[in-house]
């Protein structure tokens, strides 16, 4: 185990078990130090801000990286590769009225500035939407740097 999947385990974390695409795409695209990461969705299912409440949310966001996560470990081998994240895409399945889609994705921005400190800083969106797939309440894609 490396250092990145040691932090997890301090963290009270593990990596799930990798989860193939489900159509006609890759997991992860690398061009030249940049890995493109498809997006996931997460297990949670509803729209926050009726179905589940912020916390909630915050949880799937979280939760939805770790599977990132785990696709990245699946596509490279190795979490120690990681030299930054460099962006990540938030999506959340909002109820009418909910207007708090950025504090949903600081369960995930949050997540990684704890796993690799200042190297998991990133640019980011947060986006509303009125569905995702599966019934999802959030779905994540992001780009890393990997170390040459």
């Amino acid at each position: 185990m490396g250092k990145v999947e040691d932090r997890l385990q301090e963290m009270g974390e593990a990596l799930p078990p990798y989860k193939a695409p489900v159509a006609n795409y890759l997991g992860c695209k690398r061009s030249g130090d940049l890995l493109f990461v498809s997006g996931r969705v997460s297990e949670a299912r509803g729209a926050v801000g009726s179905d589940l409440d912020l916390p909630a949310a915050q949880d799937a966001a979280r939760s939805a990286m770790l599977d990132l996560l785990a696709i990245v470990k699946d596509s490279i081998g190795d979490l120690d590769l990681i030299e930054s994240v460099e962006k990540v895409q938030g999506f959340v399945r909002s109820a009418p009225t909910f207007t708090q889609q950025p504090q949903v994705i600081n369960g995930a921005s949050d997540f990684l500035v704890e796993l690799f400190g200042e190297a998991g800083r990133h640019a980011r969106t947060a986006t509303g939407v009125n569905q995702l797939p599966y019934g999802a309440a959030v779905q994540l894609e992001m780009i890393l740097r990997l170390r040459n």
